[in-house]
Formats: structure tokens, sequence, C-alpha cells
């Protein structure tokens, strides 16, 4: 499905059990189950998708069916620093475009990957509700307003230290 495989220990087996089960196992709280599970393991690959179909007693199909409709749930690990650009239309007619391809250029990546030392990922979102501060770029829960190209890398020098 996703292209990462991980291997699930006991241990994080029996935390998505409890999450489930915390949901009483009831499949019209699967968005919320995916929420949790996601907070916990940072991301949902497959294996995770498996257990929580079999948990709620629903096909494994549906639950990718959620997990790829709504863009705030990945298959892909994210990075420490999850960086996302805003190409909502007010940030991009302010220039989100030329913030993303300054982004893409320093970090040598392309929008949905991570880099190689797990420290940045790239993505975009389509509004944050903070239009008058576009462009508007989010690092993690921080918000960044009015960046412009050349603030990129002022941006990701504040955390490529930590």
């Amino acid at each position: 499905m996703s292209g990462y495989t991980i291997e699930l220990k006991k241990t994080d087996l029996d935390t998505l059990r409890d999450v489930c089960k915390s949901f009483n196992n009831d499949p019209g709280e699967l968005i919320n189950v995916l929420h949790k599970a996601q907070s916990i393991f940072g991301y949902l690959p497959a294996e995770i998708q498996e257990v929580v179909a079999k948990e709620l007693n629903i096909s494994v199909a549906k639950v990718y069916g959620v997990v790829t409709f709504y863009s705030f749930f990945t298959m892909k690990p994210k990075g420490k620093f999850p960086i996302s650009i805003c190409t909502g239309t007010a940030c991009y007619v302010r220039g989100a475009d030329k913030v993303l391809e300054e982004f893409k250029r320093v970090l040598k990546l392309e929008v949905g990957e991570t880099a190689q030392d797990g420290k940045f990922s790239l993505s975009c979102l389509r509004c944050v509700g903070a239009c008058g501060l576009a462009p508007v770029v989010m690092v993690g829960e921080k918000t960044y307003g009015r960046v412009s190209p050349d603030e990129v890398r002022k941006i990701i020098e504040e955390y490529d230290g930590l």
C-alpha cells in the first residue's frame, strides 16, 4: 500500500488495540481512531491500517480509503520538523509557489518527501485560515506569515541545529 513496511512490536499492537477499545471498537469512530493512532505512531502504514480494520471489524479498503481521502493522515513517516506551505488561493496569489520552490531547492526535497536524516518533511496544505498573513508556512505547530523566498533559509536554520 504505502511502500513503507514496518513490523509492529507486541507493545505497539497492544497500544493500537487499546486505542480501538477506547473508542469501543466502533466503526463509526474510525477517524478518531486513526487520529489517535497517527499521534502515537507518527503515520499510518499498511500494518497499522490492517490492525485497525480488524479491531473495528471493517475492511482494510475502507480504512485505506479514509486515510488517503483526508490530507491530515499520512502513510509516510514525517520529519521531526514537518514543513507545510499553504497553497490556498490567498497564499498562492501572494507567492506561495515561489516560497515552495525555494523550500524544495534548499532542502532538496519534493512535496511528500522526508529528508534522509528524518529532520524535515515537505508538504502543501490548502488553507490554514490565516489568509491575512499570506503566504503562510507552518513548521510543526508554529506558523510563519508573509513569508518570502529569501526568508526560507532563515526558517530552516531555526530548526537545523535542533
